[in-house]
């Protein structure tokens, strides 16, 4: 079964901050990812699950996909899915949200997000993810100059 999920981040000058989560069943920490609903688009599905899972909105960076083969213990089987991460550049945390009870989260730097993760195919992610570190830098600035500048929305 394909997923998708968010790599949530922000940055300040040129340094990126990743958030994770725990998982549920050993409190590993992850990225939130997710099934896709009945006619959800990747965006959709990719907000849905980073709002769900750590309690955020964002942008998505829907130019910046990286698929990657994730592997889940479940008992005595290793099951594996492709999933499909977006870029989330996030623009706001929520003090509560659907599963604060089970989860929790931690913003690290990308350097240190290698130290993090505890399984290959997270850490593959994070190593795509950095590989194209100048271009997701450059699209974050573009969305947080755009935000500044929008005008005030009326109350």
């Amino acid at each position: 079964m394909h997923k998708v999920g968010a790599i949530p981040f922000d940055i300040q000058n040129d340094r990126i901050s990743l958030l994770f989560v725990t998982s549920q069943r050993r409190g590993r920490w992850i990225f939130p990812k997710g099934e896709l609903k009945t006619k959800e688009s990747h965006k959709a599905g990719c907000k849905r699950e980073a709002y769900e899972e750590a309690g955020i909105e964002g942008k998505l960076l829907k130019n910046f996909p990286m698929t990657v083969r994730i592997n889940k213990n479940d008992s005595s089987d290793i099951n594996s899915a492709a999933v499909t991460y977006y870029p989330l550049l996030v623009t706001n945390q929520l003090d509560n949200w659907p599963e604060d009870s089970k989860r929790e989260r931690h913003w690290a730097l990308l350097e240190d997000a290698g130290r993090l993760v505890e399984r290959d195919d997270l850490l593959n992610l994070v190593m795509q993810f950095n590989n194209i570190k100048p271009w997701i830098l450059a699209a974050a600035k573009g969305k947080k100059e755009k935000r500044l500048t929008a005008p005030m929305q009326a109350q």
